[in-house]
């Protein structure tokens, strides 16, 4: 060979040995170095599958289960994943169009990026459920993933338990992107107060796909999993029993009632009429059912035993007692002249319902004969009080009498959306009048009337300082959580502080209102709220009550209060019935709250306590306006829809069409008609009417 192809030669193999070279070095930097070829092949290959964990149980005092978990699917999809899939196969398969097949993939992509699983369809019945996983292998980018979904053994306490949704966008921010799309928050009740403690820790399961889109098996034989931890329970105060029952006595009624045990500040039951069942807020039809109760105008999604305000009328009396009796400008003997109605403020008001013999000679008496005058009086000594200056100084220190025992203020419970009432400050009174008040100006607040908004939860817990002779436990359901850490400790411990807020009161005072509310049992307005061996103490209350409708002030059925506890030595248990616009206190209030006690405290009830509950729990006090109400609503969402969208199918039976103008208007018929006069009732309380719209036939 010569000189000159050897040379020739050498050179190609350098060439040919520097081109290996390179090769390997880009092969190494490609598996070793730069991962991402790595990733994007395990991408395809490995589902990350997420295991979402139970979220913790809460039980009754008892020990009863009463919020629990069954398991549910989520379909998932990862847009970027979803390619050359029968799509209007799978729009049958799920019952939707290609329309919403398309803005969910879209959402999915905007809300959570197309390389991250997102919920497509929450919550799948069992019959889609197997429908999907006969077929998944035909949808790459579409996977099941189990769900622990909520259940309630019990049909109850769906106002303290709360319920669960997706996070959405704002709750996934306040969080510090801590939730991710898909995952479920707590957001009322127990379940949104305890979130950190239920909700318990997520895990990853990464599962091998086949070339047809199945799960085979684990990655690694589950080397890089992470474990889902279950939430941990809590151990409630609840009688789930005695709530049962409750929420029966209060069925198609509006209002609330709490029970607490006044030696701890547990909770024993609490109600919202009207009421709902917390399992229809689970499950596929979850989100229809929260739809529908959201636009119903009674309001079930309210909590009116902790957010409805109520005048508290004569059941404020023991408390205005109270306070003149620890200002001194009264004691416990004394009384007051009342002829029938209040006339030192020259009006004659307040009335009362009895007049002479004495019914008011002591502080004993006219608790027991709930007298109005008495009670203006002693507001008035309170407030008008010499060593204050002046009324505005001596109303403001009312005042702080006021929020002591909790009125004016919020309690701070463990459930959230508790509304404060209302004692208003002296800037109302001041601009209400010029500057220029004085105690005749507001001198109802002494009966529980004026300005003076309260719930029955405030309610109860003044009941609780008034039976514990001065001091409470800020109310609340939870007792304990299982496995309990320090910073649940820090969470509880605000509930098992003593509140020594008045018992500086002697107990002579404590005693002369004591034993007027166990008078009223005896003899006065609350007998209804006997039971044999029992000693209860309790005060009714009745409140008037209005309404505007159309324009026109319209007076309602009066509202129906009761407060009691019971027994009057060594007490069990506290409550507050409100029940609006059914009357008179012991009509309806005193025999539920008997009722409860009797149950509570003797665990059964006497044949004529089984026979008041049937007769109760199927009475409806429903007030006949709500039914004016939602049609109002309904024919104002109707009339916003047919502006916005010309569809006219919400808005016929609100419509009036009369064609000549020579007869009775009436509904408009649904076939043939192409012309007529709409008739809508506007947010203001006009009426609108318009011609010449064409409706399709």
């Amino acid at each position: 060979m010569s000189v000159f192809n050897q040379s020739r030669s050498r050179i190609i193999r350098i060439i040919f040995l520097l081109a290996f070279v390179v090769i390997i070095v880009q092969l190494f930097y490609l598996q070793i170095v730069d991962r991402k070829y790595r990733q994007l092949a395990i991408d395809n290959a490995v589902f990350p599958k997420v295991v979402y964990p139970e979220r913790g149980i809460i039980y009754d005092r008892k020990g009863k289960a009463i919020l629990n978990n069954t398991i549910i699917y989520d379909l998932m999809v990862t847009p970027a994943e979803v390619k050359g899939i029968d799509t209007f196969g799978f729009c049958r398969l799920l019952g939707i169009d290609t329309a919403e097949f398309n803005r969910r993939i879209l959402d999915a992509r905007l809300r959570n990026t197309s390389v991250r699983p997102s919920v497509f369809k929450g919550l799948l019945t069992k019959e889609l459920q197997a429908r999907f996983e006969e077929n998944s292998w035909k949808y790459p980018g579409f996977n099941l993933v189990e769900r622990p979904l909520r259940t309630y053994p019990y049909n109850a306490a769906a106002h303290i338990l709360g319920y669960i949704r997706e996070a959405d966008p704002r709750d996934i921010e306040n969080s510090g992107n801590f939730y991710r799309q898909g995952d479920y928050i707590g957001k009322t009740g127990l379940e949104a107060y305890y979130e950190k403690v239920l909700m318990g820790q997520r895990g990853v399961q990464y599962m091998i796909k086949d070339n047809k889109n199945r799960l085979v098996g684990q990655y690694e034989n589950g080397l890089y999993d992470t474990a889902a931890y279950a939430g941990r329970g809590l151990r409630t105060y609840i009688d789930i029993e005695l709530q049962q029952m409750a929420e029966k006595l209060m069925a198609n009624k509006v209002g609330g009632l709490v029970a607490i045990d006044p030696k701890t500040g547990g909770i024993l039951a609490m109600v919202s009429g009207p009421n709902y069942n917390p399992n229809d807020l689970t499950g596929p039809e979850g989100s229809k059912n929260y739809s529908r109760m959201v636009l119903d105008v009674t309001g079930p999604m309210l909590n009116r035993a902790i957010g409805g305000r109520y005048e508290p009328g004569s059941t404020f009396k023991p408390l205005g007692a109270l306070v003149a009796l620890n200002e001194g400008v009264i004691t416990p003997d004394y009384g007051f002249p009342c002829g029938g109605r209040y006339t030192l403020c020259g009006h004659g008001k307040p009335a009362c319902t009895h007049a002479g013999g004495g019914h008011a000679a002591n502080v004993r008496l006219s608790i027991a004969n709930s007298c109005n005058a008495y009670y203006a009086h002693v507001y008035r000594l309170t407030v008008d009080n010499p060593k204050y200056g002046n009324v505005k100084n001596g109303y403001l220190h009312w005042k702080e009498y006021m929020n002591i025992f909790g009125l004016g203020v919020r309690l701070g419970l463990d459930i959230p959306n508790e509304n404060p009432g209302l004692i208003a400050d002296t800037s109302v009174y001041n601009k209400e009048n010029a500057n220029r008040w004085t105690s005749c100006t507001n001198l109802t607040l002494g009966i529980g009337q004026d300005k003076m908004l309260t719930t029955p939860l405030q309610m109860a817990n003044a009941m609780c300082i008034i039976a514990n002779k001065g001091y409470y436990y800020t109310p609340h359901f939870v007792e304990k959580i299982d496995n309990e850490t320090e910073e649940d400790t820090a969470l509880l411990n605000r509930f098992r502080v003593k509140h020594d807020v008045l018992t500086h009161i002697p107990d002579t005072a404590y005693n002369a209102v004591i034993e007027g509310m166990h008078d009223v049992v005896k003899f006065g307005t609350a007998r209804i709220a006997q039971i044999e061996g029992i000693d209860v103490c309790a005060k009714t209350g009745t409140a008037e009550n209005y309404t505007i409708l159309d324009g026109r002030k319209i007076k309602l059925p009066n509202n129906s209060m009761f407060v009691c506890f019971a027994p009057k030595e060594n007490p069990k248990i506290a409550l507050a019935v409100f029940v609006q616009n059914a009357g008179y206190g012991a009509t309806w209030a005193g025999p539920i709250s008997r009722i409860l006690m009797e149950k509570y405290l003797n665990d059964t009830l006497t044949k004529r306590s089984e026979a008041d509950l049937e007769r109760i729990s199927g009475t409806n006090l429903m007030p006949a306006y709500f039914k004016r109400l939602q049609y109002k609503e309904d024919s104002i969402r109707a009339f916003k829809w047919f502006q916005t969208t010309k569809d006219s199918s919400y808005i016929r039976k609100y419509i009036t069409f009369n064609p000549t103008g020579n007869q009775p208007a009436g509904p408009l018929p649904v076939k043939g008609i192409r012309h007529f006069s709409l008739l809508a009732v506007l947010p203001e309380q006009k009426t609108l009417l318009k011609t010449g719209i064409n409706l399709p036939a």
